[in-house]
Formats: C-alpha cells, structure tokens, sequence
C-alpha cells in the first residue's frame, strides 16, 4: 500500500497535486469543481489592487501542427472585488475542511498596505499565503510582481512585513526571470519566509503576425510581453527547483515545484529534485480538471513499483546525482548502434549527424532503400541520432568496452 498523503508547512494535502494561481483558482465554483474532481488544494489567483484586464490574452506555441508546447498569457491579477474573493474563500474553506487554500496576494511595495492585505485574507480561514513576487508582466510596471522578486532587498524587506503580522504559513513565489534563482531564494529565507513556490512564467513574446506585425496576442492593434508556461518550461523549472534544493545554505526549505507539469511523469520529477508538491495550471486549462485521475494513479503505480511507501521517501533523491560538469567520467564512451530489423531507412539519423555532428553514419544507397550503418571509429556517442530517430529503440547508445 502507498499514501499520497503529505504535509506542506503543516498544511495536511490528501496528494501533492495543486492547481496554481490562474484563471482556473479564480473564483468558488471552479475551486467547487477542483475539489469534486480530487485536487488536494489551490492557490486561489492572486488578489489585491483594483485592476482591469484586456482582451484577448492568450497565445500559444504549436510546434509543426502537434499541439501546444507552451502557452503565453498577458493577464494580470484578479480583477473581481477584494471583498467578493475574500466572501468566497471563507465559503469555500467552510464546505471543503480536507482541502488546502492558499491565497496569492499582492500588494503595493509599501508595509501598510502588505500588512493590511495579509490581516484580510487570514481573516477568511485560509490555510496559508503565497506572496506574489513574480508577475512578468504589467504588475512590474507598477513595481510590483518581478519587480520585487528580481529586487533580492525588496523582496526580503516584503517578506519582512509580511511576517510581522501572518499568523498562518507564508509561501514566496519567484520569477525565473532573473540570472541566480538562489539569490531572491536565500533574500526571502533571510527575511522569515516559511517556503518557496517556484517558477512563475518565463517573460517572452509568443510570435508576431507576418501580415500585420503586431506580436501575438493583438489587443486592438498593440501587444506587450508575457509570461511563458506549459511543458516547454519544464526544463527550466527542474533546472530552478534543483538549484535550490541542492543549495547547502538554504536546501532545507519547503519547495512547491510548478512549471510544465502536465504528466505523472513531470511530478515526480519535480519530487526527485525537492519539491515536496506540484502545483499545476496550463495542464488543466488545455484537458480540464479530469486529468487529476491520471496523476493520481500514475505516481502511485510508480511509487508502488519502487517499492515507496510515502512521498517523503523519495523527495529529493535526485539532487545527489547531480555534479559539476568537471565531476563527470570524460573516459566513458558510448558509441550509437542502429537496429538494422527495426530502421524504417528514412535517413534522418544520417542527415542530422553528416550536417550536424562527426559524420559518423554511413549510407549504403541502394534502389529500394538506402542502409545506415554507425562508424564506430568517429561515433563519439553524443546521442543526437538517438533523439533524432522516429522508431523508439531503433538506435541505442552502447558502452565502448
């Protein structure tokens, strides 16, 4: 038997899949149908000053026609009333006791209006806060968002205030957008902070329109910068949670990982690197709350066959294997070998590597089709033609003994 029961800075979670701070955390009855589906908690999106968000706000990235790889969004904080979201979360923390509710917030770069902020929310029953430290986009041009996350004395003097007067557990979320995770990390921790989430989305500009120039998406002729999520950040998010969990000065803090996870597979990745739980959002905004099920299922399947029995058994684990690249055996050679039975002779694997690489596959044209075979004595064993290769297991790279 295996438990995906967990705790995060006290907060009991019934598994660690979370849905972050997004249009889908954004009011009672979608956070109603999180919880019917089985989502052991939410970061309710973030609230504070009065805004007004535009329309459209989103763009995508499909790469050759397969679907979304990564997702862009111009949208800024919650736009409803403070009172009506506040009014909402009591509700909601009323009718789901087993459930989590943390609530993003975000508030001028001022103590008073921090401490104010956070003395409302905790007021409606809510089992911690997630400061807002990384909005990519429009809340910085006010000074707040990644202004104050990329800002490490900023952020710690936040933190600062907000501990003053929290009486339930403090998350800060931080921007990737900055050049050493670790440095707002370790701002935030010297300021008090209880935990950190991690990343918020990447600034960027998801494409331009060819016909009329205007980047993507076009509000009324004009466009500005985003931020970029979905499984392409994947990478970067392991890369920033890692970062932070193998750092022997502040290693130890409690780490929410958010950032391309889609699969089963993307958690536990983010539980070998030292996260303790994965919040989850553009997933659920391209396939819907159902895939709750699949997540569930799969790191118990998992965790099963490797014989864990709880999520604290694993977390972490990773980071051990992990070096500096002067670390790693420079003698270990591998050469490619092709799987003559299983090549479809497309020649893809010899077009990347004669234009690309060490010229190192060879090509024996015939008239029905040509033959592709490894020369052992250029193969250097860098694994592009492996990668590259639409047959699985048709290439494999093989020790050089």
């Amino acid at each position: 038997m295996v438990s995906l029961e967990s705790e995060f800075l006290g907060i009991k979670l019934i598994n660690p899949f979370l849905l972050s701070s997004a249009p889908l955390t954004y009011k009672k009855y979608t956070v109603n149908r999180a919880f019917e589906a089985g989502w052991s908690g939410v970061v309710w999106k973030t609230i504070g000053v009065a805004i007004k968000n535009v329309s459209p706000r989103y763009a995508a990235l499909n790469v050759n026609g397969k679907g979304i790889v990564g997702f862009g969004n111009i949208e800024l904080i919650s736009d409803r009333d403070i009172k009506i979201n506040l009014k909402e979360i009591s509700e909601i923390k009323r009718n789901w006791t087993d459930r989590a509710v943390i609530t993003s917030i975000m508030a001028e770069t001022n103590k008073r209006s921090w401490q104010e902020l956070v003395k409302r929310v905790q007021d409606t029953g809510c089992d911690g806060l997630e400061l807002n430290l990384s909005c990519p986009h429009g809340m910085s041009e006010w000074g707040m968002g990644s202004a104050v996350g990329q800002n490490p004395q900023i952020a710690k003097m936040v933190v600062e205030w907000v501990m003053e007067v929290a009486e339930i557990p403090v998350i800060a979320k931080l921007t990737p957008n900055v050049g050493s995770i670790v440095v707002p990390a370790k701002a935030v921790v010297d300021g008090g902070v209880d935990g950190i989430s991690l990343i918020n989305t990447v600034e960027s500009i998801m494409g331009v329109d060819l016909d009329n120039f205007v980047p993507y998406p076009n509000v009324m002729g004009k466009s500005t910068f985003g931020g970029y999520s979905g499984s392409a950040i994947k990478p970067i998010a392991l890369k920033m949670v890692a970062d932070i969990g193998g750092d022997k000065e502040i290693g130890g803090i409690p780490i929410s990982g958010i950032g391309g996870v889609s699969t089963w597979r993307d958690a536990v990745e983010f539980m070998l690197l030292g996260a303790r739980n994965v919040q989850v959002c553009t997933a659920v905004m391209l396939n819907g709350f159902g895939i709750i099920d699949d997540l569930v299922r799969g790191v118990s399947d998992w965790m099963e066959g490797k014989g864990f029995e709880s999520i604290d058994d694993f977390i972490g684990l990773s980071l051990k294997k992990l070096v500096n690249w002067e670390q790693l055996d420079s003698d270990h050679r591998i050469i490619a070998e092709i799987d003559q039975d299983k090549c479809i002779h497309c020649g893809i694997c010899y077009r990347s590597c004669d234009d690309a690489e060490y010229q190192a596959i060879s090509i024996n044209e015939r008239e029905r089709f040509h033959i592709y075979k490894v020369m052992e004595d250029k193969c250097v064993g860098c694994g592009l033609c492996r990668l590259v290769c639409p047959v699985p297991d048709c290439i494999k790279l093989i020790p050089d003994n």
